[in-house]
């Protein structure tokens, strides 16, 4: 990308540039860097409405306090490309979220400014926390911002950090970037001066010489407590934060540098544990963004001047949309059915189920914990809840998974969507775990759909049963494979063969792949090649031992193939099984390795794992001859 655009920009290679800027240099910058922002995320897709909303902010950030010294934790991390621009990333960012590219989050082997990792939410102010202390441990004189946004502050693990953080007096400053809350706060030249005077030195003193000189007289102490209630009163909205033990500050313009700046200056001149309710807007700016960030939160390729334009050709039906359909349908023929989502209704496909059903629909906020034991309650009273989640984002219930539904045994359907690799998110998002971690769950049970039709029918198999059931389905489209219109569903734990494999009299060994999911059909690519028997398993719990055994007979190698981590996996339940029957033969394992995967194109990342047609005859040809 020339950078002939953004003549002031181009000279900031590192914070270290930022900070020899003169103040009124600094609007300049942000106005070419948000520019910036649009151009490069137009050209790569990725996350846009969040990072346009923390320009001004991240400039702010950078030019008051010296960073990397000073630590910087952004939480979720999807608004930190003007942070990676500003630290030495900028020529970089037409790689972004592709294979061999930069990350789209904050990521430490990256770079020394991005100083923890994140991409799940609320986790900064933990971060952050012991960063402070480790710090006051050491004898170091730095700081710690946490960057949380105002979704991320519902979590339970937020509130558990602000609880710890207000006891301890470490340099700790929580930012709230609050870019949705129904806030109407102050404005206008005497709210920036007020803002501005309560972070300051003379306020801070003030306040604790007042403190100190009435402490005798109980009355007057009180009396001034109460008048400083009144006056914070009138430029901040009543919080909660105080009672933590934050020196609360805000709430402030995010976009407004002139209020930024000297806010940040004051603060960084206090001790113990800040708060500073920085009110932001997602999209600013880019007047597209602004009247819809939900639709230009995570955009592919776009051209700025038009913005989205939906696509002419007929899209593919994803798993997303059949599981919405499903629900829909569902709900309509059992009023029994309710829905819930912890903060991801468009992702997981809700919609429209919302839409029609919102008397039974919940959202309850990103409280992935508090969504199983909520739906774990639900259940408890005849209710069938079935709870919408990321696979990834389950990894945060799974305590409730095991103490709250499956110790109950309790009927709650979990739709995992995003099961394994998910492409352009990379390593934080992968849903790479929910077999290992689902199916060693008494009570609980596991369904692999191997396309959209199948989808459809093992949700209907799940909501049947009394017991807890998982139903995981990858990002994105499948086969192709329309889903019936009824609500049937199929055999619970059962598989079937889906290709047998021919030549009965040739030689070489006879090999029968067990597929679990979606890769099913690259299996079957492979088998034409081989001549390998192929069953579509479709449960990795409970296993169809009945099924597995009969082909074990048959054969002299089985291959087993899930898009998920081979260890503790569906080929390691069929190990097991084999084990567990006496049966002893060559089992070759196919799936995830034990390392984190990066991001990339889907496709490619499978191919290079050798989880495509072409991968899977390989290893099956490498292991045991062709």
């Amino acid at each position: 990308m020339s950078t002939t655009s953004f003549p002031l920009l181009q000279t900031i290679n590192d914070p270290a540039d930022l900070r020899r800027l003169a103040r009124a240099d600094l609007k300049q910058l942000a106005t070419e860097l948000r520019a910036f922002v649009i151009e490069s995320v137009s050209q790569t897709g990725g996350h846009l409405s969040s990072n346009l909303g923390t320009v001004e902010l991240t400039v702010a950030l950078h030019h008051v306090f010296n960073t990397p010294e000073d630590r910087l934790v952004w939480d979720v991390g999807h608004q930190t490309y003007p942070h990676k621009i500003l630290t030495g990333r900028r020529d970089r960012m037409h790689t972004l979220r592709q294979l061999g590219g930069i990350s789209g989050f904050p990521q430490r082997a990256e770079s020394v400014y991005d100083t923890f990792g994140t991409a799940h939410s609320s986790t900064s102010i933990s971060a952050a926390r012991g960063m402070a202390l480790a710090a006051q441990r050491k004898g170091e004189d730095r700081h710690a911002v946490a960057i949380i946004g105002d979704g991320a502050m519902t979590a339970g693990m937020a509130f558990e950090a602000l609880n710890n953080a207000g006891v301890a007096d470490a340099n700790l400053l929580v930012i709230l970037n609050d870019n949705d809350m129904s806030i109407s706060p102050p404005v206008g030249a005497l709210n920036r001066y007020l803002a501005q005077l309560m972070s300051g030195q003379f306020y801070a003193a003030a306040k604790n010489v007042g403190k100190t000189v009435l402490r005798p007289v109980p009355p007057l102490l009180e009396l001034a407590k109460r008048l400083e209630q009144q006056a914070k009163g009138m430029v901040v909205p009543a919080t909660l934060f105080e009672k933590f033990g934050f020196n609360y500050i805000g709430p402030i313009d995010g976009h407004d540098l002139d209020s930024l700046i000297p806010t940040l200056e004051n603060i960084k001149g206090l001790k113990g544990p800040q708060f500073l309710h920085v009110v932001t807007k997602k999209g600013q700016g880019y007047k597209l963004a602004e009247a819809d960030p939900v639709a230009y939160h995570g955009p592919g390729k776009f051209d700025p001047a038009v913005g989205l334009v939906k696509s002419t050709a007929a899209p593919k039906q994803t798993f997303t949309q059949v599981f919405g359909e499903w629900l829909c349908d569902m709900a309509a023929q059992d009023d029994r059915l309710v829905g819930i989502t912890p903060a991801m209704r468009e992702g997981s496909g809700m919609v429209e189920f919302h839409k029609r059903f919102p008397d039974r629909y919940y959202d309850v906020g990103i409280a992935e914990q508090h969504a199983v034991t909520f739906a774990a309650g639900m259940a408890c009273e005849g209710v069938k809840p079935v709870v919408a989640i990321y696979s990834t984002f389950l990894q945060r219930g799974y305590d409730q998974m095991i103490h709250d539904v499956a110790l109950q045994n309790l009927p709650v359907v979990f739709a995992l969507d995003r099961a394994g690799l998910v492409g352009a998110d990379g390593a934080t998002h992968a849903g790479a775990y929910d077999i290992p971690f689902v199916r060693c769950i008494p009570n609980m049970s596991m369904a692999c759909p191997a396309d959209e039709r199948e989808c459809r029918q093992l949700l209907s198999t799940a909501f049947a049963q009394d017991h807890p059931v998982a139903v995981r389905y990858p990002r994105g489209s499948g086969a192709g494979v329309a889903p019936l219109r009824g609500l049937e569903g199929l055999p619970f734990g059962k598989g079937e063969i889906r290709r047998e494999r021919k030549g009965e009299g040739k030689e070489g060994p006879h090999i029968a792949i067990l597929a679990f999911g979606t890769l099913l059909y690259p299996a079957l690519e492979a088998a034409e090649a081989l001549d390998a028997t192929v069953v579509n398993m479709r449960w990795a719990k409970p296993l169809d031992v009945e099924l597995l055994l009969e082909v074990a007979v048959r054969h002299h190698a089985l291959v087993t193939l899930e898009e998920g981590a081979t260890m503790g996996g569906a080929g390691s339940a069929v190990m097991e099984a084999l084990a567990a029957a006496q049966v002893t033969m060559p089992v070759l394992q196919l799936g995830l390795p034990d390392v984190f995967i990066e991001h990339g194109d889907p496709a490619r990342l499978l191919a290079l794992q050798g989880l495509d047609a072409d991968g899977i005859r390989l290893a099956i040809s490498a292991r045991f001859g062709s």
